[in-house]
C-alpha cells in the first residue's frame, strides 16, 4: 500500500509528466488558442478595412479623419466640445 501511495505522490507532483505539469501545458494552449482566435478576427477586419481603403475617396476620408490631413488649398479646424477636453488638476 505504502509503494503505491509513494508512486501516486510521485506520478502527481515530482515527475517530469506530472499532472500539475500537464495542467499548466493546458492552460498555456487554451491562452494561446484564445490568443489565435483573436488575431484572425483582427486579420479579417483589417482585410476589410484594406478592400475598403483601395478607393481613393475612402482613402482620403480616412486620412482627413484619423491624420487631420488636409489639401494644400484648405484649412482645417478641429471642434472640441467642453466635455471632450480633460480637465487640469490645477483648476479643480
Amino acid at each position: 500500500m505504502l509503494i503505491i501511495l509513494l508512486f501516486i505522490v510521485w506520478m502527481l507532483f515530482f515527475d517530469t509528466n506530472s499532472w500539475l505539469i500537464h495542467r499548466e501545458l493546458d492552460e498555456e494552449i487554451q491562452e494561446l488558442e484564445d490568443n489565435k482566435e483573436y488575431y484572425m478576427k483582427e486579420i479579417v477586419k483589417d482585410q476589410k478595412d484594406i478592400k475598403v481603403l483601395k478607393d481613393s475617396s475612402e482613402l482620403e476620408k480616412f486620412a482627413r479623419e484619423e491624420y487631420f490631413m488636409k489639401r494644400d488649398n484648405e484649412e482645417i479646424y478641429i471642434i472640441e466640445y467642453e466635455d471632450s477636453v480633460p480637465k487640469n488638476k490645477k483648476d479643480d
